[in-house]
């Protein structure tokens, strides 16, 4: 399987997060990304804090890459609750145009897109 390819063991979907969040049953998201380290409905990712293990969590950054690489080495390493959000913020606003789903996305950039 090429690396970009979409796993449903490891990546968590545009539109299931958006459901979860719009439903009230949201994961636990952890920003990763140091360019967007606020983003709405996610707390910013500690490394030296141990993981919630009763709690699904999403790791959220801008574009996947770094999401999806930590979630596979935390998976590895037994972390089988840890997703990425797939593509990332990126995909997330591409997927999640405001005339379709509203103006609450709920994952954006605070002040920004």
């Amino acid at each position: 399987m090429e690396p970009s390819a979409f796993d449903p063991a490891l990546d968590c979907d545009p539109y299931t997060l958006f459901r979860r969040l719009q439903e009230g049953t949201p994961p636990l998201l952890l920003a990763l990304s140091a360019t967007n380290p606020r983003l709405t409905a996610a707390q910013p990712w500690n490394p030296d804090q141990p993981l919630p293990t009763a709690t699904e969590i999403v790791l959220v950054d801008q574009d996947g890459t770094i999401a999806r690489s930590l979630a596979l080495r935390l998976r590895q390493a037994g972390h089988h609750h840890v997703h990425a959000l797939f593509g990332g913020i990126a995909l997330y606003d591409y997927c999640l145009d405001p005339r379709v789903v509203g103006d609450e996305r709920f994952l954006q950039a605070q002040g920004g897109d």
